[in-house]
């Protein structure tokens, strides 16, 4: 386990909190570091958002949701909460997404500077506050930061990629080849179990209440799906099999001219990474494939995704180790030979076949942050397990990410599962 991950548990003394907040908010800026003013302003496309709003926004949140509850507060600049606002409809107006990319001021020695006010006045909040409310909202902007900690990486991606000459964010030297680890199946836990966040640990609001779920019998393919296997999908007629697709899934293959995973090139020998262009790994996991390839792959195979409650039930208990954000890869490895289940932290967000939807029992937090789960709960899938971008200190085996089906630029493959 590396050495980053943190504490089981969320920050309960003041000094914790002063620490983990001092140590996310580095991170971020870190993170940031190796970009120019120009790669951190620009937005690639809709669904993406320039990193110099990442910065803003995390800030924003803290600043909303933390320093704005003192009625006499005044904000760093008012003009800027309509701009770093999300999609709080109840706090206010917000800035259209797909226009964050226009947003050339403030500069981002500007935004830098607003981290660094807000930085120092969240330091003499947290000194002052010790009750329960603002430990649970730095502990949840914190988590939120992690999220976009990720944004952060697969935004930028998406952006270098479309530079002709494809730099890299970070080179991290030439990829190592790898043995590849024979697919086996693993019968998974049956009957009646219970799954969602219990204890004390931190967790959204989107993975409660724990309560019961009968498994029927199944297995889980004991590491992820690789290049190598994709490939053979590909060779085999995958994209131009419409028996294999979900309608919808079909549709926009043909819409958007799908042929490959995204980043692929079209003689399949190589990726853009985030190390720039290298050469296919045939044993790593696919990334970077939506919802619809990972099922209609599925369908190809004889098999099928598993379900959440499947994968949180194999899961649970598990140490969280694997090759996340602060091992360094920044790119899916091959599996390394071993019993049991691989892969289950790390490398690639798995797809699964479970709509985002809610829990029995489901409560939204009060107020305006119940606007941070909930009201995305259609038309979303769930995908498990954290990736090379999640923080190692963010994922538990409750976490539940969500994205719209056709959405392929997150660092996302899939892992088979089969009925018994």
């Amino acid at each position: 386990m590396s050495k980053e991950t943190a504490t089981a548990h969320a920050p309960r003394t003041t000094e914790e909190l002063q620490a983990a907040y001092a140590r996310v908010r580095g991170r971020t800026l870190a993170l940031a570091a190796p970009l120019s003013a120009e790669d951190a302003c620009v937005q690639s496309m809709p669904e993406a958002s320039p990193t110099k709003w990442h910065l803003a926004h995390t800030t924003w949140f803290f600043e909303q949701f933390l320093l704005g509850r003192d009625a006499g507060y005044e904000p760093v600049n008012r003009d800027w909460h309509f701009l770093f606002n999300s999609y709080y409809q109840s706090v206010g107006p917000m800035h259209a997404r797909p226009h964050r990319g226009l947003l050339t001021r403030p500069s981002l020695d500007e935004v830098l500077r607003y981290r660094a006010i807000v930085d120092e006045r969240m330091a003499a909040l947290i000194a002052d506050h010790d009750d329960a409310e603002t430990v649970e909202r730095v502990t949840l902007g914190l988590h939120h930061e992690q999220q976009h900690q990720e944004l952060i990486l697969t935004d930028i991606k998406h952006l270098l990629s479309c530079n002709p000459l494809e730099p890299a964010y970070r080179d991290t030297g030439p990829s190592a080849r790898s043995a590849a680890v024979a697919l086996d199946f693993i019968p998974g836990a049956e009957g009646i179990h219970d799954i969602g966040h219990g204890g004390d640990g931190f967790a959204f609001d989107c993975e409660t209440p724990r309560h019961r779920t009968l498994l029927h019998p199944h297995a889980l393919a004991n590491r992820l799906v690789t290049n190598a296997e994709f490939r053979e999908f590909i060779a085999d007629g995958g994209y131009e099999t419409p028996t294999l697709w979900l309608s919808e899934g079909w549709e926009t293959v043909q819409a958007r001219g799908w042929r490959h995973p995204l980043y692929w090139s079209e003689d399949l020998a190589s990726e853009f990474t985030l190390a720039g262009r290298r050469d296919l790994d045939p044993n790593a996991p696919v990334v970077h494939v939506s919802y619809f390839e990972a099922d209609a792959f599925a369908h190809w195979a004889g098999m099928r995704l598993p379900a959440e409650a499947e994968w949180e039930c194999a899961a649970a208990g598990q140490p969280v180790a694997g090759n996340l954000l602060y091992e360094g890869a920044l790119h899916p490895r091959a599996a390394t030979p071993g019993d049991g289940l691989l892969q289950l932290w790390g490398d690639v967000w798995e797809w699964t076949a479970s709509p985002y939807v809610s829990y029995p029992g489901y409560k939204p937090l009060p107020g305006a942050l119940g606007e941070y789960n909930g009201k995305f709960m259609c038309g979303q899938f769930v995908l498990r397990g954290g990736s090379v971008a999640t923080p190692a200190d963010h994922i538990r085996a409750s976490y539940r990410n969500f994205f719209a089906p056709a959405d392929r630029w997150q660092f996302k493959g899939l892992r088979l599962a089969r009925d018994l």
